[in-house]
């Protein structure tokens, strides 16, 4: 069903589920041809004409992209179901249906949102694939194996104390202010 056919049309509970609700709100009939007046209607008329028609489609979108974000499969990932759903309405509002695409982080009340509540950064344990991590244990791994062979204590030994006793930091600056100076 597309957007604007979902807005022209009541939602009924049977939709949802196979077998009907009981409902003890007002059990008017509610005519189909034209949707009530949003400022005197019944809270379940504007839920079914106004808001689930627009959020459903939406939410039904939001599994498709979690499924295919492995959320249901990984007790972690870096996927934020909330970002992605107000991306999805904002992008799918009537009102901007002439506008281009917009990104989470470009939308205007998600920026003055976090100017004032900022977010800590995603853990590099979400941000790599397994294949990376793997590659950058590995070399570290490599890494450590080497320094504890003898020659390279030994080595590394020789560094340290050669750096203490003629001050290389000292030294550098003095060699980039005589090039500086040139």
């Amino acid at each position: 069903m597309s957007l604007e056919a979902g807005i022209l049309q009541p939602l009924h509970m049977e939709q949802l589920y196979s077998a009907p609700a009981v409902d003890t709100v007002d059990q008017q009939p509610v005519p189909s041809s034209e949707p009530p007046d949003p400022k005197t209607c019944s809270p379940r008329e504007y839920l079914e004409y106004y808001i689930f028609p627009v959020l459903l489609p939406g939410l039904a979108e939001l599994l498709h992209q979690a499924k295919k974000e492995k959320c249901f499969e990984e007790k972690r990932t870096k996927f934020i179901a909330s970002d992605f759903l107000t991306e999805w309405l904002y992008n799918k509002n009537p009102k901007r249906k002439d506008e281009s695409f917009t990104e989470f982080f470009s939308i205007p009340f998600v920026q003055d949102w976090l100017k004032d509540h900022p977010r800590p950064p995603i853990p590099l344990s979400l941000l790599l694939s397994e294949e990376e991590a793997s590659m950058i244990i590995q070399s570290f791994w490599r890494g450590y194996r080497v320094r504890c062979n003898s020659e390279i204590q030994e080595l590394r030994q020789w560094q340290k104390k050669l750096r203490e006793e003629r001050n290389i930091n000292k030294v550098v600056k003095a060699f980039w202010r005589k090039q500086e100076v040139k």
